[in-house]
């Protein structure tokens, strides 16, 4: 095997980048760009049933969003190739005649329906299901028999007797499995496809993989492969098994789970940074030294460290990657803040698409306003629910503020000198609610929350005097006469 690092990402071509598949590509990425190796994309494309158009484009695609560049794969090809596991039947052919030739491997004639009732069988004795090997030691005329009858074969692997198969797993230490755990497995299917054991150690072997990381749910896989590994005499790669990711709730993250978004498009068409993203899902059963946790895909690559891969499982939470999200959103160009959160607001209705000048302008300036506390893109739309408003509807807590006694002197005073204000700029506005203060002698939560509440309809909010300025006085002027109307009632 090569002394170079050489790691893999094998999806299979079934649907959309998942987190789970996502975290897999990023901590193989990451090792291998930490100790200057090679990562590698493989498709496992031999579950054709499964297998959906535009499958594998869409994992590269948001791959690539997220910032993970690979080095070779069958989009950019590379000295291994092919790297779809459909192209290299011939390949696999090859290895299957020579494990046949040895009497490591034999033909299984057995039908569906037979291997059912076996394993009913083996259930109702109280056993685990496996295969008996009752087709393992065929005569020439069993097997002449069965052809007669058009019965098509699957091949299985041999397994050897009273073997135990141990290794070292980078994340979990020692692990053994006995053989006799195992019946004889299916390397070929009746169809001629390999299964995924028998092809994937063909593949990682050839591609001279040096390191597998993958989720813990591929554990089990791990001695058939090793088994895979012996019979040709080779060397294994070193293996590592990544911890569940669970949710809140602290339950296996599941397609079907309908708390927390589950493919890698989705937060991007909800105005995710990438590289917010990326910094998240790295932290997802791995800890960097310290107690930093925003780190950029340079950093991470230098720092990262397959020891401190946990041991306990992840635990995604939703309310942190939203922070880690805003302090990206917090620390990124205008612009691009500017470019999340805008099309968020068209799609909305509340901005044309074919906007002119003086709107777009007046645009940017409201999503600026919000820069602080954006968590995503698409939460724009909420926050600046009140620039869209024809009228304000005030609910308990704002009418207690604005039922304080000195509210109708505070808001009749700066009235007054917002009508006769032509320059009504943020400046300007914040000079005249400093006039207002000196005119009537209310300051602080006195003076700015009745103003803030009256204009916004909102207690909280962004820098009152630019909000001021973007609503317009046309607007300002409106709502405040309605306010004081009102009081007056």
């Amino acid at each position: 095997m090569t002394d170079q690092v050489r790691v893999r990402y094998a999806p299979s071509p079934t649907g959309n980048l998942h987190i789970g598949n996502a975290r897999t590509a990023l901590f193989n990425y990451l090792y291998a760009k930490h100790f200057d190796g090679k990562f590698i994309i493989r498709t496992e494309d031999t579950d054709e049933k499964r297998n959906v158009a535009g499958g594998e484009e869409s994992q590269l695609k948001y791959l690539k969003w997220l910032g993970i560049e690979w080095d070779e794969g069958a989009d950019i090809g590379g000295d291994y190739g092919p790297y779809r596991q459909m192209e290299r039947l011939d390949i696999y052919d090859k290895y299957v005649d020579e494990l046949l030739e040895k009497g490591l491997a034999y033909k299984c004639y057995m039908t569906e329906e037979e291997l059912d009732e076996e394993r009913e069988e083996q259930r109702a004795k109280g056993q685990v299901p496996k295969y008996s090997g009752a087709h393992s030691n065929l005569t020439a005329e069993d097997i002449a028999q069965f052809e007669q009858e058009g019965r098509k074969p699957s091949i299985r692997m041999r397994v050897p007797s009273n073997k135990d198969y141990t290794f070292n797993d980078i994340v979990r230490g020692n692990i053994k499995f006995e053989s006799s755990d195992f019946g004889d497995w299916v390397i070929v299917k009746k169809s001629g496809t390999p299964t995924y054991n028998f092809a994937v150690a063909i593949d990682d072997h050839l591609m001279q993989i040096s390191h597998i990381l993958r989720g813990e749910e591929h554990i089990s896989n791990t001695p058939k492969q090793m088994m895979v590994y012996d019979a040709f005499g080779w060397e294994a790669p070193r293996f590592g098994h990544m911890t569940l990711i669970l949710n809140e709730d602290r339950k296996k993250l599941s397609k079907r789970d309908e708390h927390i978004l589950q493919f890698i498009e989705q937060y991007r068409n909800l105005g995710y940074l990438p590289e917010a993203l990326f910094n998240f899902i790295t932290l997802l059963g791995w800890s960097p030294v310290g107690e930093e946790e925003i780190f950029n895909k340079e950093k991470l690559i230098e720092i990262f460290d397959p020891e401190r891969l946990s041991t306990s499982a992840a635990i995604f939470d939703q309310h942190k990657l939203k922070w880690m999200n805003n302090e990206y959103i917090k620390a990124t160009d205008i612009e691009k803040v500017i470019e999340l959160a805008m099309p968020h607001l068209i799609k909305a209705g509340r901005l044309p698409e074919d906007m002119d000048a003086s709107t777009r302008e007046w645009a940017e300036n409201v999503i600026t306003l919000y820069r602080e506390q954006l968590r995503y893109g698409a939460e724009i739309v909420e926050l600046t629910e009140l620039f869209f408003k024809e009228s304000i509807d005030y609910d308990e807590s704002a009418m207690e503020i604005l039922q304080q006694e000195q509210v109708p002197e505070v808001l009749q005073v700066f009235t007054d000198k917002l009508i006769h204000l032509d320059d009504f700029t943020k400046d300007s506005i914040k000079a005249e609610i400093k006039a207002t203060q000196k005119e009537t002698g209310h300051r602080g939560k006195k003076l700015f929350m009745p103003i803030r509440v009256a204009t916004t309809g909102q207690a909280h909010g962004p820098e009152l005097p630019m909000a001021i300025e973007l609503l317009g006085k046309e607007i300002i002027l409106s709502r405040l006469d309605k306010v004081l109307k009102k009081l007056e009632a």
